[in-house]
C-alpha cells in the first residue's frame, strides 16, 4: 500500500485534490478528523485539557467538549497553542502512527492511502509513514480570492495563513508539487499525471 501525505495552504485546493484521489480509487484519512477522535468524551486527552484549560469547558452531563470555547482560549496566544498542541499532538501522533500501519479497507488494502494534512510542520516525526508528500500550492492572491469568494473574511483569511507553515516550507518538505492555478479540468489533469508518475494505471483497491 501507499501512502501519500497530502498538504497545501488553506484555499489551496487541498480537499478538491482528495475529492479527485478519493474517486481514482484512494483511501483518505483526514487529520483533522483524528484530532477530533482523540479528544472524545472520557478519554485521558480530554482529561488533560481540562486540566489545562479549565473543567468549565467540558459539558458536565454528557461529557463532551465545547470546542468553541477551547479554541478561544487555545488560540488565545502562542504559548496557549504550544500548551494545547503539547497534550494533543502525542495522541494524535500515536493514532495516525496505528491507522497507517493497520489495513484500513474492511476487506483489501487500497493502492493508496491519502492523509489530509492541515498542518505539516506539526506532524514532522510522521513523516517516516509516507511514502511521499504531494504538495497543492496556489498564489496567495488567488487562494485569498478564492476564500473570499466562498464568503470568508479577509481578515480571517490571513490570519489562518499566518498560522500555517509558508509555501517554501511545504515545497522543501514535497516530493511532488501540483500548480493549482486555472480551472478544475487543468487540476484533474495535474491528479491524473501525479497517480501515472507515482502508481502506474493502478486504481481503487487490489
Amino acid at each position: 500500500m501507499h501512502t501519500t501525505f497530502l498538504a497545501g495552504g488553506i484555499a489551496s485546493g487541498k480537499s478538491t485534490v482528495a475529492r479527485m484521489l478519493h474517486e481514482r480509487g484512494a483511501w483518505l484519512c483526514d487529520l483533522d478528523q483524528v484530532s477530533r477522535d482523540v479528544l472524545e468524551s472520557g478519554g485521558p486527552v480530554l482529561a488533560q485539557i481540562a486540566s489545562e484549560f479549565g473543567d468549565d469547558l467540558i459539558d458536565p452531563e454528557t461529557g463532551e467538549l465545547d470546542r468553541l470555547g477551547l479554541a478561544v482560549r487555545a488560540f488565545a496566544s502562542p504559548e496557549a497553542t504550544e500548551r494545547l498542541e503539547a497534550i494533543e499532538m502525542p495522541a494524535i501522533r500515536e493514532r495516525m502512527s496505528q491507522i497507517l500501519t493497520n489495513t484500513c479497507c474492511a476487506a483489501t488494502e487500497p493502492v493508496l492511502t491519502v492523509v489530509e494534512v492541515p498542518l505539516l510542520d506539526r506532524v514532522e516525526d510522521l513523516l517516516p509513514l509516507a511514502d511521499d508528500v504531494l504538495v497543492v500550492t496556489a498564489p496567495l492572491e488567488l487562494r485569498r480570492a478564492r476564500a473570499v469568494g466562498r464568503g470568508m473574511d479577509a481578515e480571517d483569511f490571513d490570519a489562518r495563513v499566518a498560522r500555517q507553515a509558508s509555501d517554501e516550507y511545504l515545497r522543501a518538505h514535497a516530493t511532488h508539487v501540483i500548480e493549482n492555478t486555472a480551472d478544475v479540468e487543468a487540476l484533474e489533469r495535474a491528479v491524473d499525471g501525479w497517480w501515472q508518475a507515482v502508481l502506474g494505471s493502478s486504481h481503487g483497491c487490489e
